[in-house]
């Protein structure tokens, strides 16, 4: 079920929560967590099913080659965890260092 408003059809309140900057940082983030879920969901279906088809393809030599792209996207898992949970990588963190930057500027100059 959609929860999309149509154009024209927005209340005055859906209109100043659209125009709020908590909200928007709250909607922000609330993306940023789906897009982990869903990497998340995609990497252990993707990693189960070439687990299970090197389980049946293994052959008398018994050689495990699924445990390469579980790592190497495992890598790739713990970097979006960090974007995602990290201050280091937040838009906040982006608007203090420019602040930063700002301010050593102007004592320098």
């Amino acid at each position: 079920m959609s929860m999309k408003l149509e154009a024209g059809s927005a209340t005055a309140t859906d209109r100043t929560a659209a125009s709020d900057p908590a909200y928007e940082q709250a909607r922000e983030r609330a993306g940023a967590l789906q897009g982990l879920y869903v990497h998340l969901f995609v990497f252990a279906v993707v990693n189960a099913g070439l687990f299970l088809t090197n389980w049946a393809t293994r052959g008398a030599n018994g050689a495990w080659w699924f445990y390469w792209v579980l790592l190497g996207w495992g890598v790739a898992v713990v970097i979006h965890l960090a974007t995602t949970f990290l201050p280091v990588f937040s838009p906040e963190w982006v608007e203090r260092r420019a602040a930063r930057m700002v301010g050593r500027r102007t004592r320098r100059g």
